[in-house]
C-alpha cells in the first residue's frame, strides 16, 4: 500500500478588494500542503462577514484584509471600525487580520536594507501615504530619521527644535527648513476648504523632496507619486504591473515587505491564517510561531531595483566667507559694508548670524551609476573671527550647522577652510553633532601633491623618471598640520629630498623619525624657518593656517619651482604671486565632480570643488557615512584610500588653477619660458 498522503490545510483569505485577484490553488510551504482561495468582495462589508462566517465550516483558518486598501480605491467608504464584525464572524477557526506578522515583516524589510546599504535611511525624508497598518514600519524608521511627514491626520509630528504648534502658524514662524516646506496634508476625501486645499498641496511638496515613500499601493497611486528617480517606495504585495509602474515612474528601490513564494498574490493576512492552520486545534496563534514558520518556509521581503542597483545619497558641507571681500558680493551686505568705518562692524555682526543654506547641490553621478545630491550652509565668520573668539564659539554655529543638515536630510557633513582648523579641528562637533563629521583632509593632502606632480610634469623643467619620481628637492611649509603632515609623507615616496618646515620643532623630529621609518631612502630634513634651504626647492607645499601672514619669501624662490597653496586662506596673495612670472603657484588640488553638477557659484569653474568638499562627496556616493578624517592627525591609509575611492567614483583633478583663474596651455608655456630664462641669467 502506498503512503497515506497528509491532507492540505484549506486556509481562505477574504478580501474587501475586488475579486481580480481570485483564485484555489494548491502549494507547499514551510513542510506543509495548503489549499489557498481568495475571494474578493469589492468593499461590502456584510458580504465579507458572511464569507468568512460560511468558510469557518470548511477551512482551518481564515485571514481577512484589505479594507484601508478598498477604502483608498474608492471600493469601501466605511470606518477601519467596521472590520471588527467581519473578523468576529469566524467563531469555529483562527481569524487573522495579518497584524502580528505585518509588524515582523516590516521591521525586517527596513532592517534588511539598511544592513545591505548601511545609513541608506539616515536621516531621510519620509512620506508616509495613508493609514494602511504600517505602525511598525515607521516606529523603525524613526531610529534612523526624524523627518517623516504624513498625508493624513492622526500621526503626531516633530518639528525643528521639538516645536509642537499648528502646521499653518508653524508656517508662518518659518520653523525649520524640510518641516516649514513639508507641513503634512490631510486625506483627499477629507480636504474641505482652503486650508485644507493648502496642506494638502504643501503635503505634496513634500513628496517632490522626499527620499522614501510608504504606502500601500493603492494609497500611493491615490496620492499621485512625483517622478520617482533617486527614490524608494516601501509597500507591500508588488506585482509585475505594479512594478512596472513604479519603474516608469523612474524608482531606484521598491522594497515588498510581503514575502511571495507563489504564483498567486498573498498578503500577510493569508500567510499569518496559513501559520495558525497548522496548529493544534485551539492553539494560539504567537510570534514564536510564526519566526518559527517564516524560517521552515524560507521567507524574506523582497527588493527590486527596477532601473538597475544604485544609491542616491546626501550630504552637507560647511562653508565661510574666507575676508571681508565677501560681502561685496552679498546684500545688503555690501551696501552696509560700503559705507566708510561699517565694514568691521558687519563682519562681527555677521559671524554671530545663524547658519543658511548657500547652494542646493544637484547632478552629481558617480562612475557606478550612484547619485548624490548636497547642500552648502553657510556660517558667518571670516577667519578673523573665528580667531578672536573661543573655539566654542565657532562649534557652536557648526552645531548648529549639523541640525540644520541632518534636517535637511544629509547624511554626512564636511567642514571647509576655516571650520576644520580652530579648536580641535572638528571632534567635539563630530563626538556632538548627530550626523558623522569630516573635514576633508585626506583628500586635501592626496589632491595637493596630485596637482603638483602634474603641475611639474606639464611645465617640463624638474625631471620626472618613469615611476613618477622627481629627482629633486621639495618643501612642505607647515608640516606639523594635519594637512601638511599628509602631505610630506606622500612626498618621501615622490622625491629625492623632503625638508619640512614649522615652528614647532619637537613635532618635525618625530614626523622625520617616523618617515624614515617607512622610507628608509627618504632624506628628511627639518628647520624653523624655510629661508635658508628655499633657493634650493623645485617644489614647495604651504600647508599653515597662518590666516594671511607671510609664510616664505616668493622672491626668494628658484625660477620654474611649483607652489602649492593649500591654505585657506590662501598663504600667498595674487600680489606677491605677480612678482614670480617665472614660477608656477597653484591653489591646492581642486577636483572635478562626476555628472552635470549645477550649485552656485564658490569661484572655481563648472563642477569644480575644493578636495575638502569633494572628499565629502565621495563618502557619500560610497555610503561611507562615519567620521572619516577629523582631529589634527590625518591616517596615512586613509589618504590613500580616499584617493582610490575618488577614482571609482569618477573624480578627476580640475583644470589647474592659480591665484588668477584657471591656466592655460599658454601659461604653462610662459611660465616655462621665463624660469628657463631666469635659470639661464643666473
Amino acid at each position: 500500500m502506498g503512503a497515506t498522503r497528509t491532507p492540505a490545510h484549506t486556509v481562505v483569505n477574504v478580501s474587501f478588494q475586488g475579486d481580480d485577484w481570485d483564485y484555489d490553488t494548491t502549494a507547499t510551504l514551510g513542510g506543509h500542503r495548503f489549499r489557498l482561495i481568495r475571494v474578493g468582495t469589492s468593499g461590502d462589508a456584510e458580504s465579507a462577514a458572511a464569507q468568512v462566517a460560511a468558510w469557518s465550516e470548511h477551512a482551518q483558518a481564515v485571514g481577512v484584509s484589505g479594507l484601508r486598501e478598498a477604502r483608498a480605491a474608492g471600493h469601501f467608504t466605511g470606518a477601519p471600525s467596521d472590520l471588527q464584525p467581519v473578523l468576529e464572524a469566524g467563531r469555529q477557526v483562527p481569524v487573522c487580520d495579518g497584524g502580528m506578522l505585518t509588524d515582523i515583516l516590516q521591521e525586517w524589510a527596513i532592517r534588511r536594507v539598511q544592513a545591505e546599504m548601511p545609513g541608506y535611511f539616515a536621516n531621510a525624508r519620509v512620506v508616509v501615504v495613508g493609514g494602511t497598518a504600517r505602525e511598525r514600519t515607521i516606529a523603525v524608521l524613526r531610529e534612523f530619521t526624524d523627518n517623516i511627514i504624513f498625508d493624513e491626520p492622526g500621526h503626531p509630528l516633530v518639528l525643528p527644535g521639538e516645536a509642537k504648534t499648528n502646521p499653518i502658524t508653524a508656517a508662518a514662524a518659518g520653523l525649520g527648513e524640510f518641516a516649514f516646506r513639508h507641513i503634512p496634508g490631510v486625506v483627499k476625501d477629507q480636504l474641505d476648504g482652503p486650508i485644507g486645499w493648502l496642506t494638502d498641496k504643501v503635503a505634496h511638496a513634500a513628496a517632490a523632496d522626499a527620499d522614501v515613500f510608504v504606502g500601500s499601493f493603492s494609497e500611493l497611486m491615490r496620492f499621485g507619486l512625483p517622478p520617482l528617480k533617486g527614490k524608494a517606495v516601501i509597500t507591500s504585495t508588488v506585482t509585475e504591473e505594479r512594478l512596472a509602474v513604479l519603474a516608469d515612474l523612474g524608482a531606484d528601490l521598491v522594497v515588498d515587505v510581503v514575502p511571495q513564494p507563489f504564483d498567486v498574490v498573498v498578503v500577510p493576512a493569508m500567510l499569518e491564517a496559513m501559520v495558525a492552520a497548522t496548529l493544534p486545534v485551539g492553539g494560539e496563534l504567537t510570534s514564536d510561531d510564526l519566526a518559527r514558520f517564516i524560517q521552515q518556509a524560507g521567507l524574506e521581503s523582497t527588493l527590486f531595483w527596477p532601473n538597475g542597483r544604485r544609491r542616491k545619497s546626501r550630504f552637507a558641507f560647511v562653508i565661510h566667507p574666507l575676508s571681508t571681500q565677501y560681502f561685496k558680493n552679498v546684500e545688503p551686505l555690501g551696501t552696509l559694508a560700503g559705507i566708510p568705518g561699517m565694514t568691521d562692524v558687519v563682519e562681527k555682526a555677521v559671524a554671530y548670524s545663524p547658519p543658511f543654506v548657500y547652494s542646493h547641490v544637484t547632478g552629481i553621478v558617480s562612475a557606478t551609476g550612484d547619485e548624490a545630491e548636497g547642500w552648502l550652509i553657510t556660517v558667518g565668520g571670516t577667519p578673523k573671527q573665528m580667531l578672536a573668539h573661543p573655539p566654542e564659539f565657532t562649534y557652536s554655529r557648526l552645531l548648529e550647522a549639523a541640525e540644520m543638515s541632518r534636517r535637511l536630510g544629509a547624511q554626512i557633513m564636511g567642514l571647509g577652510a576655516f571650520t576644520k582648523v580652530v579648536g580641535d579641528a572638528g571632534v567635539t562637533v563630530a563626538k556632538q553633532a548627530r550626523l558623522p563629521v569630516t573635514t576633508g583632509n585626506s583628500y586635501s593632502a592626496s589632491g595637493a601633491l596630485w596637482a603638483a606632480h602634474e603641475a611639474l610634469r606639464r611645465l617640463g623643467i624638474a625631471e620626472i623618471d618613469d615611476d613618477g619620481v622627481m629627482h629633486g628637492k621639495v618643501m612642505v611649509v607647515g608640516a606639523s598640520g594635519a594637512i601638511g603632515a599628509a602631505c610630506a609623507r606622500l612626498l618621501a615616496l615622490a622625491a629625492d629630498e623632503l625638508w619640512l618646515v614649522s615652528p614647532e620643532t619637537a613635532k618635525l623630529l618625530q614626523l622625520k623619525q617616523e618617515i624614515e621609518a617607512e622610507h628608509p631612502r627618504a632624506v628628511v630634513h627639518v628647520a624653523t624657518n624655510p629661508t635658508g634651504p628655499l633657493p634650493e626647492m623645485d617644489m614647495i607645499v604651504t600647508a599653515t593656517s597662518a590666516a594671511g601672514q607671510k609664510v616664505l619669501d616668493i622672491m626668494q624662490v628658484k625660477p620654474g619651482c611649483v607652489i602649492t597653496d593649500v591654505a585657506r586662506p590662501l598663504d600667498l596673495s595674487a600680489e606677491e604671486v605677480a612678482k614670480r612670472p617665472d614660477v608656477l603657484v597653484i591653489e591646492s588640488g581642486e577636483v572635478e565632480l562626476p555628472g552635470d553638477v549645477h550649485m552656485k557659484q564658490i569661484g572655481l569653474p563648472k563642477g569644480v570643488v575644493y578636495a575638502c568638499l569633494a572628499e565629502t562627496v565621495v563618502l557619500a556616493l560610497e555610503g561611507r557615512f562615519e567620521n572619516f578624517t577629523v582631529g589634527r592627525t590625518i591616517s596615512w591609509p586613509k589618504v590613500k584610500e580616499i584617493y582610490r575611492l575618488g577614482l571609482k567614483h569618477g573624480m578627476k583633478l580640475a583644470t589647474i588653477s592659480g591665484v588668477n583663474g584657471p591656466y592655460t596651455d599658454d601659461d604653462f608655456a610662459r611660465v616655462r619660458a621665463n624660469a628657463l630664462a631666469a635659470r639661464e641669467a643666473r
